[in-house]
């Protein structure tokens, strides 16, 4: 089969039974990994959807620009459909960005914005804000916003769920997601729920970020946001692609958990993957713990990106030491 061009190949990602960081558990662990899309992340998926839906509503004329605020894997995705499809590509990402993240962007032929981290979502100088402002700046340009374009949730409701359920065979009993924009963990759980409302949805969040005290108390807590190095999860909004109804429990992970476990999976399960699927491994398997999952559960867990994009970081010894992330 020869595919028409490289966004033929988004989707159906394989899962994979993690075996070595389980071995004190009975439940079946399976990852969806994702960085087996061609641009090496989840958000292929919500890229090539939300330009198709523009492409469909008129929004995005021929040779116009995408303008995207991304932490990187949404802007890669983007970039692809943009060179299919003949659009320019003009991203907004943070400072805490890494840096093989923005090369790789540019090396699609993207501009690359980069702003500060540590301004309020509506200071001007937020990628939030740039983006938005560069989008009403530049003539026939599209700003598809992943926080709050629905076409975010839709594409895994179409894509993320229904593989999910078919490659379980309908046995799922667990579904567990890193919490970003919202898109991934809610548009899966909704079709699931719709197989099978005893599906229980697990998010999981980061310390910094203000979604696991918003999911139990109804609180905006602007004192919850602090820094934090996890890339592409946790926020300091709540997007509207994030539906609490769908999610029965939301688990926090920081930095270090995080990073040592996306370590413990490439060295013990051969998956080099970054730091938002360490957060969402340590997550899946700290929920299993507490809750006495047994062999007849079987979780899957999404693994969003590849570890290419975070060499310099979680994969360098200095940079995880400067931290204190990594034990003597």
């Amino acid at each position: 089969m020869i595919h028409n061009s490289i966004i033929d190949t988004i989707g159906n990602t394989p899962l994979v039974r993690l075996n070595r960081v389980t071995n004190d558990l009975k439940l079946t662990v399976a990852a969806k990994v994702e960085y087996l899309n061609p641009g090496q992340s989840v958000k292929d998926r919500i890229a090539l959807k939300m330009i198709l839906d523009a492409e469909e509503k008129g929004l995005i004329k021929p040779g116009g620009t995408i303008i995207e605020g991304t932490s990187g894997n949404t802007g890669m995705g983007l970039a692809l459909v943009a060179a299919v499809r003949g659009y320019r590509c003009v991203f907004t990402t943070t400072d805490k960005q890494s840096q093989e993240k923005i090369d790789l962007l540019r090396a699609l032929g993207a501009r690359v914005e980069v702003c500060p981290t540590n301004v309020e979502p509506d200071d001007p100088r937020s990628y939030y804000s740039v983006a938005k402002r560069l989008s009403e700046e530049i003539p026939n340009s599209y700003y598809p916003n992943q926080y709050d374009n629905l076409s975010n949730t839709k594409a895994h409701y179409e894509t993320t769920g229904p593989e999910i359920w078919e490659q379980t065979e309908g046995k799922i009993t667990h579904y567990v997601a890193g919490m970003g924009t919202g898109g991934t963990v809610s548009g899966a759980a909704k079709y699931l729920k719709e197989k099978n409302p005893d599906i229980k949805v697990i998010g999981v969040d980061t310390v910094g970020s203000v979604y696991k005290k918003y999911f139990e108390t109804g609180e905006f807590d602007k004192s919850e946001i602090k820094p934090y190095l996890t890339e592409g999860i946790g926020e300091d909004i709540i997007p509207k692609n994030v539906d609490f109804d769908l999610i029965d429990a939301i688990v926090q992970v920081g930095d270090k958990d995080a990073f040592q476990m996306t370590r413990a999976l490439a060295k013990q399960e051969g998956l080099f993957i970054g730091g938002s699927c360490g957060s969402a491994a340590y997550g899946a398997l700290k929920y299993a713990r507490e809750n006495h999952l047994t062999k007849n559960d079987l979780m899957v867990v999404i693994l969003p990106d590849s570890g290419t994009r975070y060499v310099s970081k979680i994969y360098n010894d200095e940079w995880m030491k400067q931290h204190g992330f990594l034990d003597e």
